[in-house]
């Protein structure tokens, strides 16, 4: 195409001039024409901004119908589905209308059977069998049952009973020569009966209501029917009234028992009451009703038991306790009424009970040890005569005391009177056991080791040692004090053997007597308790006796040696070793006095004991008299007048201590006559 038909070509177009135009018209212009052109030019640049512009609202136009496309198929997609779902909906209903049809068969041929009475009933009617006063009273009553009027039906139906005799006792003796009539009156009283069972048997039937419907069936004569109505409901209410306490019961661990205790005994207490106003008190209504009970005190425990807090925290102790209170003051509440269930009650709980406390006292125990491994408890490291050492010392000794009798007062704290009453002394013999621990951690701590395996478990490591006089008797005074006033004192406060006699107040023979301790029981538990005492003393007291009596080496300083020819060469001591001793004993009562200040009593019974231990040693060491009685040695007779003396020596020491006893003087003479004996039959007779 050459330019002019281009020329002509862009003549054609109105906002388009060719550059060659422009050149050949405008080259001689003047600036007034050039502005023009200019003008013209940014019409263009105008022209081609806005169909720019025309052209992106058209594309996003474009997207947004492609996404209203999208849609509008996943909308048919849906509505496809929905058809089809309608399609196996009609199938099935298609499917379930031939089953009633089938079903609506065989109704219509049990119906032609009833028609066929009905029919015979009007036959009966038409032929004159049934008068016309009766057939009108059986179109009343038909059309009572049909509006449920229960109230006017019995009324009519007690006064045609009383018009007509022998209609009473229709039911319960038949005869083949019964009037139409009185079939026909004896199925209405069967259509009432079904009635009122259907109204007994609703899930959500009122308390009125139900009276009145087990009231009708008893003026219907069907008692046996009636009042397992009654019991079926009361177990309906009781079920819901779980049901809605159940998801709950997690937030009130230790009275959620308790709370089921109301549930169960108020409605046992409910049932047993309309079951004697409705249907009397005679024994075979009295059974049903105690077999029924039975079976809801069952379900009780059980229930307790699934939802009962771990047996080994202190919830669970209280919770049972609290239950065992409860359900006992229920169980004497139903006892008014004749029903005694406490016995029962406490058996079927007995196992959880035991369980629950022995997990209890044996978490005691655990904390009894975790007490001893205590840095807490750590005795200081001190002079032992030093006032600091002892006002230390004391204060472990309330610390360690103190921590122990709170594990005694949170269990008592947990107790219930009622549950005293009946595991008092199931609960004392585990407060002796829990003693007996604490003894044996003590005994732990002394130093020495027992010969008697027996007597000490190594088991538990324990983190402290005393060592000191002071610290040892820091241990005793421990014991002594929770044994003979802090742990009875506790007991006493929840359990004192005034309340824990016998109840003879003349309750119910069927109901348990309250068996918790009598005053004689407390008294061997108070025994019990000091012979744990004592098995810590004794020990403390042997290990003192033979700490001082043997070296490290093993000799022993009170040697029968010494009674030879009066010479100590080979003995560790260069004078008397009962004087040294009674130095020792001495010296014992003085850190006694300041760290068992107050406890006069445990001193001289520990001075006491400690002269028994030396005076038992003597007479039980074979060693000591082997020396005596062996020929190869030659004794003298001032030895034996020096053993005699020792002998009063030490007896005259406790007198005048103010710890004599029985069993130094009998032990003292024991040894004085076998020392007589023994040198007696080796030809030495004392002048």
């Amino acid at each position: 195409m050459d330019s002019s038909e281009e020329e002509d070509d862009f003549l054609t177009h109105e906002y388009i001039t060719p550059q060659s135009c422009i050149n050949a018209v405008y080259q001689s212009k003047t600036e007034k024409d050039i502005r023009r052109i200019c003008t013209e030019l940014l019409d263009l640049k105008d022209a081609v901004e806005n169909l720019r512009g025309n052209m992106h609202s058209k594309y996003l136009g474009f997207l947004r119908i492609s996404e209203e496309v999208i849609e509008v198929e996943q909308e048919l997609i849906e509505l496809q589905k929905h058809v089809s779902a309608q399609g196996i909906l009609v199938q099935d209903l298609m499917s379930g209308v031939c089953q009633e049809l089938a079903a609506w068969n065989e109704c219509e041929r049990d119906e032609n059977t009833e028609n066929g009475f009905q029919n015979s009933e009007i036959d009966d009617i038409l032929n004159g069998k049934i008068d016309e006063p009766k057939a009108t009273f059986l179109e009343t009553l038909d059309m009572l049952l049909a509006e449920h009027k229960v109230e006017e039906i019995l009324l009519i139906l007690d006064a045609e009973e009383k018009n007509n005799p022998e209609l009473k006792n229709l039911g319960e003796s038949p005869s083949n020569e019964a009037s139409p009539y009185m079939e026909a009156f004896q199925i209405r009283k069967e259509m009432l009966k079904d009635l009122l069972v259907s109204i007994c048997e609703q899930p959500f039937v009122r308390v009125a209501e139900l009276k009145k419907a087990l009231s009708g069936l008893v003026k219907l004569g069907k008692i046996s029917l009636a009042q397992p109505l009654l019991l079926k409901a009361c177990g309906f209410y009781l079920q819901k009234k779980i049901d809605d306490f159940l998801p709950s019961c997690s937030s009130y661990t230790e009275t959620y028992a308790a709370t089921l205790s109301q549930f169960f005994f108020s409605t046992i207490f409910l049932a047993a009451k309309d079951s004697v106003s409705l249907f009397g008190d005679m024994p075979v209504n009295t059974n049903r009703i105690v077999q029924w009970a039975e079976y809801q005190i069952e379900s009780f425990v059980r229930l307790v038991r699934e939802n009962s807090p771990p047996s080994d925290c202190c919830s669970a102790l209280r919770s049972v306790s609290i239950c065992v209170d409860a359900s006992l003051n229920h169980c004497s509440i139903l006892e008014t009424q004749g029903l005694k269930f406490s016995k029962l009650l406490m058996v079927l709980l007995r196992p959880q009970i035991e369980e629950v406390l022995d997990l209890n006292f044996r978490r005691a125990r655990r904390s009894i040890v975790e007490m001893a491994n205590n840095e807490d408890i750590q005795f200081p490291s001190l002079e032992p005569s030093s006032p600091t050492a002892v006002a230390a010392s004391s204060s472990i000794l309330f610390t360690s005391r103190r921590r122990f009798m709170l594990i005694v007062e949170e269990i008592l704290g947990n107790l219930t009177p009622k549950f005293i009453s009946y595991y008092g002394g199931n609960i004392l013999n585990k407060f002796l056991q829990l003693f007996d621990k604490y003894v044996d951690i003590l005994i732990k701590a002394l130093p020495g080791t027992s010969d008697d395996d027996s007597l000490i478990e190594h088991k538990e490591p324990i983190a402290f040692r005393a060592e000191t006089d002071a610290e040892q008797l820091v241990l005793l005074g421990n014991a002594f004090t929770i044994s003979d006033e802090f742990l009875p004192g506790a007991v006493t406060r929840v359990l004192s053997p005034q309340t824990a006699k016998r109840d003879d107040g003349g309750g119910p023979s069927g109901s348990i007597a309250l068996v918790a301790i009598s005053a004689v029981e407390y008294k061997d538990w108070r025994r019990h308790l000091q012979h744990s005492f004592e098995k810590l003393r004794d020990y403390f007291c042997r290990q003192y006796v033979l700490t001082f009596i043997y070296s490290r080496e093993g000799k022993a300083r009170m040697d029968a040696r010494m009674y030879l020819d009066g010479k100590a060469d080979d003995l560790f001591w260069d004078s008397d070793p009962y004087l040294h001793y009674h130095s020792r004993l001495q010296q014992l009562a003085s850190v006694a006095g300041d760290v068992l200040l107050g406890k006069e009593k445990l001193q001289k019974n520990l001075l006491s004991r400690l002269t028994e231990t030396v005076v038992m040693w003597l007479s039980e060491e074979q060693e000591f008299w082997d020396v005596f009685e062996d020929e190869a040695i030659q004794i003298h007779p001032f030895g034996l007048q020096q053993l005699i003396l020792d002998m009063h020596f030490v007896a005259e020491i406790a007198v005048c201590g103010g710890y004599s006893s029985r069993n130094i003087h009998q032990l003292v003479s024991v040894i004085i006559t076998r020392a007589i004996g023994t040198f007696s039959e080796r030809g030495l007779i004392l002048k």
